[in-house]
């Protein structure tokens, strides 16, 4: 059961905490993928913001 009693028999029943673990560092690889997409984001950001200017026609 996932219920815990304490010294005085009083009922806890919160919940229970999952078990912790240590994150790990991105690979040489997942840092590479995490460049080019930060790179491609950038370009389309761009992209959009030059087409929405350039309809707008603002000099």
């Amino acid at each position: 059961m996932p219920y815990t009693q304490e010294d005085g028999g009083l009922l806890n029943n919160f919940a229970q905490e999952p078990k912790m673990y240590k994150a790990e560092p991105p690979s040489k690889k997942e840092q590479r993928n995490y460049i080019i997409l930060g790179v491609v984001a950038m370009a389309l950001v761009g992209g959009l913001i030059y087409v929405s200017v350039a309809i707008s026609g603002v000099s």
